[in-house]
């Protein structure tokens, strides 16, 4: 009798096939390994079956456990049916594969703490703190090696269970300077795979040193709104937090790409830029698809259809500057002003733009999570499917729209690095005007930062 562990199997991995006999052991974290690696296990020698020895053994027949094929990346839903004019820039992209099951710092936790502990990058993919395959280099079985998540809070919580759910990724990790908490989490987040039917596994740690170098980081660190707080009046406190977080990360992930979602969104992602010393096209923020999902929501509210056949771009900035063109939106397929009112939409835009401080005051204590968490993974699985999406992100303007050097809300398209670039849209002369207006007021708030 032979017991096969995982080890043999990444061993056969070349043949896709391991021939294991009768009365051989294979032990679960073989299965899944091959699983994983899309490795068939064949009970038998490769000729057959062998000899029996025994009148029970001959009576026994050859088995075949055909291993799953590997789960493909997900690709990312296009946020609605895209507009005529913007048809050429959207493309089309295929739903996700199933929908999502039902912050080192979280939101309102302390700043900071010096790390207890270090891994060597460099041993498996799979060993905690070892170097994944990296954006760009899919793992064994088109699978991406590990996403972390940095905030153990509602919107990581959420970020982290969309990303767990997709099955994508070998490792999500959640970070938070309450370890317990982040491993709490992590481990309660673990009990839903045979509910969601994902394998990815998930772990929770103290710091981003323990993580592990990362593909994507996703970046909820910070303090969150209470009622009667704008997202500017958080700025100087979450600058502390995103410098640092951004500077580790640069450290453990030299490669990653980084999605921010700490507010205020687009100056903050400005600060995780320069602290990371990373190309502007692997620091993007978030902001955009929130922004959009918002007002597609309250635009089916005020007569549109469904909310996911409302086609839009939320662009400026993630606060009183945003911008929805409407001369682009559409609702299934058709201008939205033929199912909306003016006065209706721009009550809708209105909302929207208020939108989180409304569920922060509704809320009392706290700010808004499931959107935001599922907005921020929403753009990680759009990069890690590679397929050129644009999406609104808060990106580093380089002269598109007149506007430069700041990052600001804008058409981009996505790709498994990051930004591939920015999208230039028709905009009508209002709309042109607020953009840039939006970008100019950011850059005043950065320049109060400084």
């Amino acid at each position: 009798m032979t017991v096969w562990g995982a080890a043999a199997v990444d061993e056969a991995a070349g043949a896709g096939v391991v021939h294991v006999g009768t009365r051989d052991v294979v032990t679960p974290l073989a299965r899944e390994r091959a699983r994983e690696l899309g490795v068939e296990i064949v009970v038998g020698s490769p000729a057959g079956p062998p000899a029996a020895t025994s009148a029970t053994t001959a009576a026994r027949p050859t088995v075949v456990v055909p291993a799953p094929a590997p789960t493909a990346a997900p690709t990312a839903a296009p946020l609605s049916p895209a507009p005529a004019a913007l048809s050429a820039a959207l493309g089309s992209a295929p739903r996700p594969v199933r929908p999502p099951s039902g912050a080192l710092y979280r939101r309102g936790a302390p700043i900071g703490r010096s790390p207890a502990r270090s891994h060597t990058p460099g041993h498996a993919a799979s060993a905690p703190g070892a170097a994944p395959t990296g954006p760009g280099r899919a793992a064994a079985g088109g699978r991406v090696g590990r996403v972390v998540v940095v905030g153990a809070g509602n919107v990581g919580m959420i970020a982290a269970m969309r990303l767990a759910d997709a099955d994508t990724f070998d490792e999500v990790v959640l970070v938070d300077i309450d370890e317990g908490r982040a491993a709490g989490i992590a481990l309660d987040l673990t009990h839903t795979a045979a509910l969601s039917g994902f394998t990815t596994r998930v772990r929770g740690v103290g710091t981003v040193e323990e993580a592990g170098r990362a593909d994507y980081v996703v970046l909820t660190a910070g303090k969150p709104r209470t009622p009667g707080m704008s997202r500017s009046d958080l700025i100087a406190t979450n600058a502390a937090i995103v410098g640092d977080v951004a500077s580790r990360v640069a450290r453990t992930s030299p490669d990653a790409v980084i999605v921010v979602v700490t507010n205020p969104l687009d100056e903050m992602t400005q600060h995780a830029w320069t602290s990371s010393g990373f190309p502007s096209q692997r620091v993007v923020g978030m902001a955009g698809v929130l922004d959009t999902a918002r007002f597609q929501a309250l635009a089916s509210l005020a007569g549109a259809g469904p909310a996911d056949g409302v086609a839009a771009l939320a662009l400026g900035s993630h606060g009183e500057e945003m911008v929805i063109p409407l001369s682009q939106a559409t609702a299934g397929g058709r201008p939205i002003l033929e199912r909306v009112g003016p006065a209706d939409l721009d009550a809708a835009v209105d909302r929207a733009r208020g939108s989180g401080a409304e569920v922060v005051g509704l809320l009392r204590s706290g700010s808004a999570f499931m959107a935001p968490g599922m907005s921020a993974a929403r753009m990680v699985l759009a990069m890690v499917a590679d397929r050129g999406e644009v999406m609104p992100a808060a990106v580093l303007a380089d002269g598109s729209y007149d506007i430069r050097d700041v990052y600001v809300g804008l058409p981009a398209r996505l790709g498994r690095r990051g930004v591939e670039g920015i999208v230039e849209i028709d905009l009508r002369p209002a709309e042109l005007a607020a953009l840039r207006d939006a970008a100019a007021r950011i850059g005043e708030r950065l320049g109060a930062l400084a």
